[in-house]
């Protein structure tokens, strides 16, 4: 635990705390520039291939890969984040994402080209998210600090998105999609320096960390702590608390286009909907964080996680924009069960294991968001929008509840 951390431990911290850690302001802040960065770079992309191809399955396809490798890199790459300094694969995953995004920028490179390097940045996604999220353990120690964090990071995340997006489809009326790429280069270029002269150096956690980290070494590390990690009943079970919402929570943003349509509520329609989930986990994080005590914020982890899907059930109403935005927000909100759920996770993993740990649930995470988006959109080949909003809340509150008794079982 750092000096600053320890010392805030003896009472109880707030995010004005976490802000006060040198190291993570630097960590914060190279998040925050490389995920507006990738943020018009999806945007910029998307529309590139879009352009050249005039196909909207491979315009799509741009976006999508951003999803589909996560798996694969936070299954067969976790193991670089404990085997190997922070800094270092922090720093480097930067810089590989930085050439990444260089190269779709240059003039005439092939469709194949672009959508090879969206799926070669989404492969090490997984790999710098599970590393920064261990590192905040280092930085701020492991208590409610940790705990506020991890908020900060969802919270700038959730807002980045919102912003990156409006931004990039501004950026894209002035400059052509490959000069807008060139932020993402620039993004991930000043992230790379920030943590490069922000953080200390740290030797990796786990055994045999100096003995490098590359090859086969790392496929076994990570599939070895993998199965270590699911093994265990207790992270087994916390695992699966912070999957299971997640892949019923983005049945609303998955649909918001034909149920805009069939309310006629227009593009704009469409636009709101996509934001009220966001705008809830915002607001409801910021509320946890900042007005209940490491102690109260546990206490509502399993109640707010068991109920949070429950909103959904007012879809079969097929309400109007205002209600249905309302509805979205209000299960955004029970997002905030996921701060008492941190403190757990910190406390259930081995230090040796926390990086690939963060690997792992950070990589399922974004795996089920995007197999839930694909069910949804299965869903409403054969029912109304709104028939299968509200039953992604039925089954889904089922489905959480067993989760819950799962983790309960634990204890």
């Amino acid at each position: 635990m750092t000096f600053a951390a320890e010392s805030l431990s003896r009472r109880p911290a707030g995010y004005r705390d976490a802000f006060a850690v040198r190291e993570f302001r630097a960590v914060f802040a190279a998040h925050l520039l490389s995920l507006l960065g990738l943020v018009t770079g999806e945007i910029a992309l998307s529309v590139l291939v879009y352009r050249v191809t005039g196909s909207p399955l491979l315009g799509a396809l741009a976006f999508a890969l951003g999803f589909l490798p996560y798996l694969v890199g936070g299954t067969l790459l976790a193991g670089v984040a404990d085997r190997a300094p922070a800094r270092r694969v922090l720093v480097a995953g930067n810089l590989l994402c930085a050439a990444s995004a260089a190269v779709t920028a240059l003039p005439g490179a092939p469709v194949a080209v672009l959508l090879a390097m969206r799926g070669f940045s989404a492969l090490i996604g997984p790999v710098l998210a599970g590393t920064r999220s261990a590192t905040l353990g280092d930085v701020l120690g492991e208590g409610d600090l940790f705990v506020l964090g991890r908020s900060l990071i969802r919270i700038v995340t959730q807002g980045a998105q919102l912003a990156g997006f409006a931004a990039g489809g501004l950026l894209l009326t002035a400059v052509s999609p490959r000069t807008a790429l060139l932020f993402t280069v620039a993004g991930f270029l000043a992230s790379a320096l920030l943590l490069r002269f922000g953080t200390r150096r740290r030797p990796g956690r786990a055994a045999g960390a100096a003995g490098g980290a590359g090859g086969a070494d790392v496929i076994g590390a990570s599939l070895s702590g993998a199965r270590q990690l699911l093994a265990d009943r207790r992270t087994r079970a916390l695992l699966l608390l912070s999957w299971a919402p997640p892949f019923f929570l983005v049945a609303p943003e998955s649909l918001a286009a034909p149920y805009a349509d069939a309310i006629g509520a227009g593009t704009v329609g469409v636009g709101l909907l996509m934001c009220g989930m966001p705008v809830g986990t915002i607001v409801g994080e910021v509320l946890a964080g900042s007005l209940l005590s490491p102690r109260a914020r546990e206490r509502i982890t399993l109640p707010a996680a068991s109920v949070l899907l429950l909103p959904f059930l007012l879809y079969v109403l097929g309400p109007p924009l205002g209600w249905a935005l309302a509805t979205v927000a209000l299960a955004g909100l029970g997002a905030a069960y996921t701060l008492g759920l941190d403190q757990w996770f910190v406390a259930a993993v081995p230090e040796e294991l926390r990086g690939r740990a963060m690997t792992l649930q950070t990589a399922g995470a974004m795996t089920v968001q995007g197999m839930g988006m694909a069910l949804a959109g299965a869903a409403a080949e054969y029912v109304p929008a709104h028939w299968a909003v509200a039953g992604s809340g039925v089954i889904g509150t089922l489905v959480v509840g067993g989760v819950v008794r799962l983790v309960v079982g634990s204890r």
